[in-house]
């Protein structure tokens, strides 16, 4: 999708672990300030998946600090760039759109308990519901636009992340069942150049997903905004 926007004439900047470790609360708030001004469009991407618990230098479970903790710093520090666009979007990817798997695990949400990869990458899917849910709520006159956008199932790579025999039988399944990153790519240009009317919106590949349903609970997501506020006082 960047290579396309690079050749529609688009300036992109696209950020991996050779220019900031977005599992770092610090490194993503230094790196909001090194990005331009005016940002028409931030796309949310990151990933990182394991099947063991890792946790990172300043005390947080690795999915959790890159797949929630990034996603909310980044999107709310780079809203007054976004407000000085035209036709500002946040697209993120991660949002499970309505999809009824997964849950915040309020009193553990670190997983120091029971900690599995499917467990800690559908708990971060149905947090960025609630984060885009939160976004539009704080601002609900803002210009800015978030779109929550599921893919499906992309072979993006991510079986690399995984032990064998699972990395063999996720890589197989992917190359015949799942979309091309090509593929995907076109889908998700559009709602860049012509982002949706609405404050928020949800996608499972293409098809739009109700955004008042419990996954988009305002209570919940105000009480995640809350909780992440909390838990990076002290690194911020």
């Amino acid at each position: 999708m960047a290579e396309r926007l690079r050749q529609a004439g688009d300036r992109v900047v696209a950020i991996g672990s050779a220019d900031a470790d977005l599992t770092s609360v610090r490194q993503n708030i230094e790196l909001v300030t090194r990005l331009p001004d005016t940002v028409d469009a931030l796309v949310l991407a990151a990933g990182r998946f394991s099947q063991r618990r890792i946790v990172t230098a300043e005390g947080f479970e690795q999915t959790f600090a890159i797949g929630i903790l990034s996603r909310w710093l980044l999107a709310e520090r780079l809203r007054p760039a976004l407000n000085r666009a035209e036709t500002p979007v946040i697209l993120n990817l991660c949002g499970v759109g309505g999809i009824p798997a997964g849950r915040i695990h309020w009193d553990d949400m670190q997983l120091n308990r029971g900690y599995d990869l499917f467990t800690a990458t559908m708990q971060a899917a149905r947090a960025n519901d609630l984060l885009g849910a939160e976004f539009t709520a704080q601002d609900p006159n803002s210009r800015i636009r978030y779109v929550l956008y599921n893919p499906l199932f992309v072979n993006s790579g991510m079986h690399r992340y995984v032990g064998q025999p699972l990395r063999t039988l996720v890589g197989v399944m992917a190359a015949v069942a799942g979309s091309s990153t090509g593929v995907a790519a076109e889908r998700l240009l559009p709602l860049l150049t012509e982002p949706p009317a609405a404050g928020l919106t949800a996608f499972r590949r293409g098809t739009p997903v109700r955004t008042d349903g419990p996954g988009f609970d305002p209570l919940a997501a105000k009480r995640l905004y809350t909780r992440l506020a909390e838990l990076t006082a002290t690194v911020a």
